[in-house]
């Protein structure tokens, strides 16, 4: 079974052990919340299992991960990449870990299903379709 995340502040999003992170990430994650950053990751954080980056699973989102999304809606496909918010470029495909978005995909595998609002208060739905790059998977554990 999928996950499917919903990213929503007035609602626990992140149900314990359905989304996985990185050792690394999580402490940087952690140094961003200790910030006043959005509640939603700090239900992330809270919820996740964290693994070592070594053994992540390749079909991981990690941070710098690029993923090829499936908008459930129209079947349209992006490819975004999660990153910290002082490397975001929307119109390039980097997107912040801490925008709907980002969270909302942050943990998840290859099948899942990505669930977030837009500031207009829209719904939004996108299937992880592939992970076309992640760090941890070409030895790359410090980024």
């Amino acid at each position: 079974m999928h996950a499917a995340v919903v990213v929503d502040v007035d609602v626990d999003v992140v149900v314990h052990g359905e989304r996985t992170l990185t050792d690394l990430d999580y402490s940087r994650l952690t140094k961003l919340v200790n910030r006043q950053f959005p509640p939603v990751l700090d239900d992330l954080l809270a919820n996740a299992d964290v693994t070592s980056s070594r053994t992540v699973q390749a079909n991981v989102v990690t941070m710098y991960s690029r993923v090829e999304l499936v908008d459930v809606h129209t079947h349209r496909r992006q490819v975004l990449t999660v990153c910290y918010p002082q490397d975001a470029e929307p119109a390039a495909g980097f997107i912040s870990v801490l925008s709907p978005v980002g969270i909302s995909l942050l943990g998840l595998r290859t099948g899942d299903v990505a669930k977030w609002h837009t500031p207009h208060g829209e719904e939004c739905a996108a299937v992880v379709e592939s992970i076309q790059f992640q760090p941890e998977a070409t030895g790359d554990y410090l980024t």
